[in-house]
């Protein structure tokens, strides 16, 4: 077999199916590589504000997860019929180890973080393709101007109906489908970019 590359996104002209994908796509720590109606979505590295809110989210997440006999894992693949995602977050029956992929009648919980550039996808997009898909709870990370949100929806004759949401500032508690609190502000970096500007310009001011 000829070793697996991303140069084949150019050569096939057939619709595109998950299989497909796993088959003929090589691993990569990189951009993304989703199929989503037939089409590859390729979707580029994170910001470091989603990036470290993955992080600082997911670790916590994952004990409280454990807690319930769940395991969480962040950007696995989850297989829904011929589509493929890769969700920021996933909380599933079973565990994962050594597979490549994960079906999604295995999944409690799919989790996405909203960045700028991001919001239709997040917000509107991915919450109804996972729906379709009959995931039982999506939480959302919104991270806009720098001011984390979380808000958790279960699925409710087909559509996603809120349960939780909090603001940086104050404590987003969920009970469903197991229990975990944190305050949103903890997702987020201390200093931001304005404080970051206001410094170096207080610096170049004092050397003038």
């Amino acid at each position: 077999m000829p070793p697996k590359s991303f140069d084949v996104l150019s050569r096939r002209s057939d619709a595109w199916t998950a299989s497909a994908a796993l088959d003929l796509l090589p691993e990569n720590s990189g951009p993304r590589v989703e199929v989503l109606r037939g089409c590859i979505v390729v979707t580029p590295v994170s910001g470091l504000d989603r990036r470290t809110a993955q992080r600082e989210l997911g670790y916590p997440l994952k004990q409280a997860a454990r807690k319930a006999r769940l395991w969480l894992y962040q950007e696995v693949n989850v297989v829904s019929g011929d589509d493929l995602f890769i969700p920021d977050i996933a909380v599933l029956r079973v565990p994962g180890g050594g597979r490549a992929a994960m079906n999604v009648g295995q999944v409690v919980l799919l989790g996405e973080i909203v960045a700028s550039g991001s919001r239709s996808v997040g917000v509107i997009d991915r919450p109804q393709e996972y729906a379709d898909a009959g995931v039982p709870f999506f939480l959302r990370v919104d991270m806009r101007n720098r001011v984390p949100t979380i808000a958790l929806f279960e699925l409710v004759s087909g559509e996603y109906r809120p349960l939780v949401a909090a603001v940086a500032g104050t404590v987003f508690a969920m009970r469903e489908p197991f229990e975990f609190a944190i305050d949103p502000a903890e997702l987020l970096d201390e200093e931001g970019p304005s404080s970051d500007m206001t410094s170096a310009n207080s610096a170049a001011g004092g050397k003038a």
